[in-house]
């Protein structure tokens, strides 16, 4: 009688025990994000690749990895940049930074150009294209300004077009 006692009070203290651990505090979700519905929750959870579906099982080997070279926007961005010095290249962060460039008529005055890639579609809206320029004075003073101006529009406009005929050029393979 004195063990079953024993064991009552064990196994009820470890139950209260257990019950307390799995309570914890409870994150706040915001239902115009989080979908009510089970099965609407789940279609977006596999969506954002926090779950599985059969679909995803059945598709298992094949990959939707892109390499650089496959990459239309890519390519036409470095063939057009080929001629400036590039500080940094990274296709996975999808950003190519050009070197402070001057041509030898004005070197008080430098040119950085810097892509960044929102898309791998060969779109107008899938590049961002940045231009900096910096104007030192005599007395190593410099500023440097972010240029608005149609060398902006002109890197774009070539880039797009290269990408469009590197990517016929593609598919017609």
């Amino acid at each position: 009688m004195k063990n079953l006692t024993k064991l009552y009070v064990f196994s009820s203290i470890l139950l209260f025990f257990l019950a307390l651990s799995s309570c914890g505090i409870s994150k706040k979700v915001n239902t115009r994000e989080v979908p009510i519905n089970a099965s609407d929750r789940a279609r977006k959870a596999v969506e954002e690749g926090r779950g599985v579906s059969i679909g995803s099982i059945l598709k298992r080997g094949k990959t939707t990895f892109e390499f650089s070279t496959a990459n239309p926007m890519w390519r036409a961005s470095l063939e057009i940049l080929d001629f400036l010095p590039l500080s940094v290249v990274d296709y996975s962060g999808g950003v190519v930074i050009t070197d402070w460039y001057s041509d030898e008529v004005n070197s008080n005055n430098s040119l950085k150009i810097t892509l960044r890639f929102l898309s791998n579609e060969v779109r107008s809206d899938s590049l961002k294209v940045i231009v900096h320029q910096k104007k030192c004075l005599a007395n190593s003073t410099c500023t440097i300004n972010i240029l608005n101006s149609r060398l902006k529009n002109e890197l774009l406009a070539s880039i797009i077009k290269k990408a469009a005929i590197l990517e016929k050029e593609k598919k017609k393979k």
